[in-house]
This record gives C-alpha cells, structure tokens and sequence, in this order.
C-alpha cells in the first residue's frame, strides 16, 4: 500500500503539502464548500463546488477511494465538514487557510485574473 499523502491524525492539510501531491499525480478531490459567487470569483482549478448547505445530501457524490480536502475562505466551513466526512468514515481534510492561503502561497486560481471574494 503506498503511503498516504498527508500527516495524519488532525484534519488539516497545509498548501505545500496538497500541492505537493497535486504535483506528483496523486489522487484527490477538492470540494468547494463556498457560496456560488465565491466560486465565481475565483476557485482551485479541478475544484468540485458543493456549497456548504447542499453537501450533506451530496454525500453520495464523494469519492471513497481517495482523499477529499474541503476547502472554503479561510478554513473554518472546510473543517466542520471534513471533521463530520472523517467520522463517517471519508478521507476527509481540510485546507488549512483555505483559499486566502493557496493564493497566499501564488498557487493559481481559475478564471483568469480570479480572486478571493469577501463574505
């Protein structure tokens, strides 16, 4: 079994590490827990937008056989949710920082000329 991308056992994955593994090929799935204009403004590219209150009853469309790192603003909304999907089992995280923190770093967001918006 290859070994697991991420430190364990708290919920939080950093920017360099998702990165990191983004860069060598590794399977995750980033899920988009912000508003629909937050989306708008800018978003991880390859992101899955499920906003916060549609994810409960979406469970379904999480993959089970990779890591899921939640991601929001700041990391508050992705924690809540990663910390309820790791009890029900998921390779659940959370980035931490959110998106202020993967722009922090100059990782890019999409579209063109994206941004984080405000709440």
């Amino acid at each position: 079994m290859a070994e697991h991308p991420f430190p364990g056992p708290g919920l939080d994955v950093d920017v360099p590490t998702l990165r990191a593994a983004l860069d060598a090929g590794v399977a995750v799935t980033i899920v988009d827990v912000r508003e629909p204009y937050e989306w708008e403004a800018g978003r991880i590219e390859g992101a899955v937008h499920i906003p916060l209150a549609e994810v409960g009853h979406r469970a379904a469309e999480l993959p089970r056989d990779r890591p899921v790192v939640f991601q929001c603003r700041v990391g508050g909304r992705s924690a809540m949710v990663a910390d309820a999907f790791r009890r029900a089992g998921l390779d659940a995280w959370s980035l931490q920082g959110g998106l202020l923190d993967w722009v922090a770093t100059g990782a890019p967001v999409v579209p063109d000329g994206g941004s984080v918006a405000d709440h």
